[in-house]
């Protein structure tokens, strides 16, 4: 059932519909599959528990009554007092387990966002703020917990006293109707009352656990019945066409029903077989969704969607998998080298293969981390140009590539490789629109103009306004901006989970210390008092202990943790680990204290009645406790293993969550879930073996105390007559009988405990994984004004990743004067991000020092530094919440402040659109607006901060020329006198700063001023040669070199 359950959700998810996938993060279904369906899994287990158990009730009464007879009303009374109770306490006990559940979604889908956002995070310095953001849901969720514990630890305790409060009465009633009470009468009603205090201790944990089971039960009904893509009423059809590759008529398009205005209106659109379609135009225009029309990703109101062949999409956040760079090429399809030779080729990936350390076959990080933003992208590119489709939809893709490598991309990819091939391009890079056949100009979701190149030109307007500040741009040395992406040094880019072979950088997975001294002392410390209130409330207070270590370490680990660690395993222990601790070794270590006082106090009377059993009886305890010590190594192992199977399950669910529409668009869905299958069926292979040693040694532990039972009754029945009295016969036999049940059961729940244990192991290991430097260091604080002028000293600079590693920046030595402009330039891997790691201290220098006007940045604490520099990141991070938050997170600035930073940042007009401005909702990861219009917000973070030193990391990667002009303009006028730092494969980006570093190998090339190297022979020259042949065949950059001077 549990591995069905996730087969269900996995299958789901492939099919959920753009708005429901807006309701179900990754994280959310992720939870799905870790709790939920383990949960549901339980459920037969439990089901039979709780009917056996009724069934043994229902004898044991029939058998009272058959032996006191009227005399055993009285005794049913309680039992039917405490049935009734049940019904209310059930109720309130699913509420507050369903209240739970919904709080721990919250906090999961929080902490999953984090962890997926941690670098921007730390850029900013906001690990305090989202600590107590993810301690506040915890919060939330821990009221609803503890109401849920105490009220099971009163029910628990409720039911257990019911045998003894039964049996007094039953004897009561024997006494009121003159029932005779002789031994022979008071030990079958021992006997039978004892037979029903094992179901009625087990009837409150089975009632309990059926009720998380409805719980998760709903839960899952819910997913499960959102809305799903819905192909067979067709948001578009599929068929060969003559001509037509794809026809739009009288499309209207909306993302989910609740939108007041449609995304895409009156689209009209033919594309002939073999065209090449450039779409461009401002951001939020509504390119993207032009392609998720085609694509039938978008609801579709009214109109028609006709697509006339198979599909291959390149998104516009590059979406690639766990595994080999040869996978992710292939995809799924059969190798034919040669095709594979020409991909390859055509997406100069040739020697960027050659530099990996294990060519093709080199592992990639999940979300692709350990590969800079051209590689993702490139390698995209090159799985579309391997699945030789009919129709290629790419989605900006030149964006995330230097100059040169754009034009051969252009070139050799989309004009020649995919030549006979229906191409419909989104870009921003207008020097490559004379080359297409057909241009389509967007604005507000609509089409508004449509041609060739030079028809446009001439026909003005919108199409002219692009191409014109486009122009400007260039001409008038304003900064470009376009791109994004350049090192393969970018670990730090995202903070996404990774583990194999690390390209450059990092070799091998960081070990995580190892876990230490006995685990759960603490949990059990209290056990011999065996009391359910006392152990719930020993329970929650291990649960708030763990987890607050365990938030604590996760936001102090350094930037490297995050690289080498998947997400999912990070999840993990925040969701079905904690959910343990939580829940079962509470109630374990309950039963585990009470059936060890239980055995005990049978063995004892027992051994009182008649000694001899002790002949046998310590050989069965040495027995028993061999077995399970031989049991426990074994099971330990398998859980262990266990928990390393179900983190790829997890990693692949939440991985094709984030790339869904890739997958879909591939017709790739079915493959997926067959290696989700696979995945599953190795996991299930685990469990099943790790229940299978749990009956193997309950099997042998019962043969044994049935020894000791056996011969107890032997020694009575063989002893001379007279030696033991009868009452005393019959009390050590009503007592025996139970020992076998007893200590089955103690030998299930120890044996459960003790693999529940391996979940504190795991939370714990992440607890001790090494700190980053402290926030604030108190006796070195810099003074508040702190950097008054934004001089930066870089001397003899020295980076590696991890102490063995190659050196990736190698002695760089210069200095950035105040309000000096600086370009920083390099191609791929050259070291340019790991120069803006170095000084936001995201990785610790070997050797050498950053000064910051004068102040070595080591020597002070993190916050401290990180507060005092802005930046603007290559990916634009938003969190789900509002603008406000993402804008200003901390809360420090007033509406009037954050409004003027908005007309700014050119987002004042979209957001006084919205119904409610500047509290309108982001979703998670900001996807429901624009890559353009997520930048621009980051922009207007910056604007907030206001620091003397600010960081470009390829800031405009996804804005269009106009937009981009605009921009920079703004940069320019609020920050004269600042040191600002440009990173950038683009020469129109970097050319007019003060001075220009290129960076090659990780070494300083040249740092001098721009005129100055371009009178040269230099690397600077050299790629500014390159830039402008790129553009050599636009008809609006005949600029020479000399006008660039």
């Amino acid at each position: 059932m549990r591995s069905a359950l996730m087969v269900a959700v996995y299958r789901k998810q492939l099919k959920l519909s753009s708005s429901a996938r807006t309701r179900h993060s990754a994280g959310e279904i992720v939870n799905y599959i870790a709790v939920d369906a383990y949960r549901m899994g339980e459920f037969p287990w439990w089901f039979h528990i709780t009917w056996t158990c009724a069934l043994q009730l229902v004898l044991s009464t029939v058998i009272l009554f058959g032996v006191v007879g009227i005399g055993a009303l009285p005794g049913l009374v309680p039992l039917l007092i405490c049935g009734l109770l049940n019904v209310p306490f059930a109720r309130i006990l699913q509420n507050c387990q369903s209240q739970f559940m919904i709080a721990q979604d919250k906090r999961l889908r929080s902490t999953s966002e984090i962890l997926n956002s941690m670098k921007i995070i730390k850029l900013q310095s906001w690990e305090e703020k989202f600590k107590s953001l993810v301690e506040s849901l915890r919060n939330e969720e821990f009221v609803w917990l503890s109401k849920a514990q105490i009220l099971k630890a009163f029910g628990s305790f409720l039911y257990w006293i019911s045998p003894t409060v039964v049996s007094a009465v039953v004897f009561f009633g024997c006494v009121v109707s003159k029932a005779p009470l002789n031994a022979e009468t008071i030990f079958t009603i021992l006997v039978t009352l004892r037979n029903m205090a094992d179901p009625v201790r087990m009837i409150p944990q089975a009632l309990s656990t059926m009720i998380q089971v409805k719980v998760s039960f709903d839960r899952l009904n819910n997913f499960l019945l959102d809305e799903e893509l819905n192909h067979d009423d067709s948001e578009r059809n599929l068929k060969k066409c003559s001509v037509n590759a794809v026809e739009i008529q009288d499309g209207n398009f909306v993302w989910d029903h609740e939108s007041v205005s449609p995304t895409l209106t009156c689209v009209n659109l033919e594309i002939k077989q073999g065209q090449k379609i450039a779409v461009c135009g401002p951001v939020g225009s509504g390119k993207s969704s032009l392609l998720y029309a085609i694509l039938g990703e978008i609801l579709k109101i009214s109109g028609t969607v006709n697509v006339g062949g198979t599909l291959a999409y390149v998104s516009q956040s590059s979406w690639i998998q766990s595994g080999t760079v040869q996978d992710n090429i292939l995809f799924g399809k059969p190798m034919n080298k040669t095709r594979y030779e020409k991909a390859i080729k055509a997406c100069d990936l040739y020697k960027d293969i050659n530099d990996f350390s294990h060519g093709d076959l080199t592992e990639i990080g999940q979300r692709g981390i350990n590969m800079s933003g051209g590689q993702k992208q490139r390698i995209q590119l090159a799985r579309a140009v391997y699945n030789d489709a009919d129709i290629y939809l790419l989605d900006d893709p030149l964006s995330a590539v230097d100059a040169h490598t754009a034009s051969i991309l252009f070139n050799d990819c989309v004009m020649t490789s995919l030549s006979e091939k229906t191409v419909i391009i989104v870009t921003h890079q207008l020097e490559f629109l004379s080359e297409v056949d057909n241009i389509l100009v967007m604005e507000g979701g609509k089409v508004i103009q449509s041609g060739s190149f030079e028809n446009l030109l001439i026909a003005g307007t919108a199409f002219e306004l692009l191409v014109s500040a486009r122009k400007d741009t260039i001409t008038e040395l304003n900064q470009d901006n376009e791109n994004k992406r350049g090192s393969e040094n970018e670990v730090l880019s995202n903070p996404q989970d990774s583990h194999g072979f690390y390209l450059t950088k990092s070799q091998s997975e960081g070990e995580i210390s190892s876990i230490e001294g006995p685990i759960g002392s603490q949990l059990t410390q209290e056990e011999e008092k065996a009391i359910a209130h006392l152990t719930a409330l020993l329970g929650l207070k291990a649960s708030t202990a763990f987890f607050s270590s365990f938030t604590t370490a996760i936001f102090n680990a350094p930037m490297l943790f995050f690289d080498s660690t998947p997400v999912g395993r990070i999840l993990t222990r925040a969701s079905s680990d904690l959910s343990i601790l939580d829940f079962d070794i509470p109630y374990s270590i309950t039963f585990v204290a009470s059936l060890t006082l239980e055995i005990l106090v049978v063995i004892c009377i027992m051994v009182s009645v008649t000694w001899q059993v002790l002949i046998i009886a310590i050989p069965a305890m040495v027995a028993s406790i061999f077995i399970q010590q031989y049991y426990q190594a074994t099971a330990s192992e398998l859980i262990r293993i266990n928990g390393t199977t179900k983190a790829p399950v997890m990693n692949f669910a939440a991985e094709t969550s984030l790339g869904v529409v890739t997958v879909r668009s591939f017709n790739m869905a079915d493959r997926f879930f067959k290696t989700y299958l696979k995945l599953v069926d190795t996991d299930a292979s685990l469990f099943f073996h790790s229940n299978v040693t749990m009956e193997w040694v309950v099997l042998r532990v019962e043969a044994l105390q049935n020894l000791t039972v056996i011969t107890a009754a032997l020694l009575l029945i063989l002893l001379p007559q007279g030696y033991v009295s009868p009452g005393l016969v019959g009390l050590s036999l009503s007592y025996a009988f139970t020992l076998t049940g007893a200590q089955v059961f103690w030998t299930r729940f120890f044996s459960n405990l003790s693999n529940y244990i391996i979940s504190v192991e795991r939370i714990k290991q992440f607890i001790h994984i090494p700190a980053e430097p402290p926030a604030i260091v108190d006796n070195n604080r810099p003074p508040s004004s702190w950097p008054s002028k934004g001089k930066i000293d870089l001397q003899g600079l020295e980076i590696r990743y991890r102490p063995n590693a190659p050196l990736v920046l190698k002695g760089i030595t210069c200095t950035f004067h105040e309000g000096s402009r600086v370009g920083v330039v390099g191609r791929t891997g050259s070291g340019k991000s790991t120069l803006i790691s170095a000084l936001f201290r995201l990785v610790e220098p070997s050797t050498g020092d950053i000064l910051i006007d004068g102040i070595n940045i080591c020597s002070i604490g993190l916050k401290d530094l990180r507060m005092k520099l802005s930046i603007i990141p290559q990916e634009p991070t938003l969190f789900k919440g509002s603008i406000r938050t993402n804008l200003d997170p901390l809360g420090l600035y007033s509406d009037d402040e954050i409004w003027k930073a908005v007309e700014k940042c050119q987002l004042k007009e979209t957001i006084t659109k919205l119904p409610s401005l500047l509290d309108s909702s982001v979703s998670d990861e900001g996807g429901n607006w624009s890559l353009g219009e997520r930048q621009l917000i980051c922009l207007g973070r910056v604007l907030l901060k206001r620091n003397r030193i600010l960081v470009l990391d390829e800031a405009t990667a996804s804005i269009d020329s106009a937009t981009d002009a605009i921009l920079q303009r703004v940069i320019r006028q609020e920050f004269t006198e600042c040191t600002v730092i440009t990173v950038a494969h683009r020469i129109p980006t970097v050319i007019d700063s003060d001075m220009v570093m290129v960076l090659s190998y990780g070494k300083l090339v040249e740092y001098d001023e721009p005129s100055k190297l371009m009178n040269t022979d230099s690397s600077f020259s050299k790629l500014v040669a390159e830039y402008w042949s790129s553009c050599k065949k636009n008809s609006f950059t005949n600029i020479s070199t000399q006008q660039l001077q």
